[in-house]
């Protein structure tokens, strides 16, 4: 795995980026939800191996947490 590969350092960077946003939001709005979304999220940015994996794993996270925010978990 090269993980000084351009096309993996920038998709970790979306990926984390949207799950630090999550996870900011999260904690202000007092929502459990996104705010264990986001650090998983980041999670999967920095342990997932392929970008096509962690893209896969990290957008199924953004349809969780908007499928249960809109349920109101």
């Amino acid at each position: 795995m090269d993980f000084l590969n351009g096309n993996y350092l920038f998709a970790s960077l979306i990926w984390g980026s949207v799950g630090l946003g999550c996870f900011i939001f999260g904690k202000k709005q007092h929502s459990v939800v996104p705010l264990i979304a986001g650090l998983v999220m980041m999670g999967v940015s920095y342990f997932a191996g392929p970008v096509l994996v962690m893209s896969l794993i990290c957008g199924a996270i953004v349809g969780a947490v908007y499928l249960l925010v809109k349920r109101g978990f």
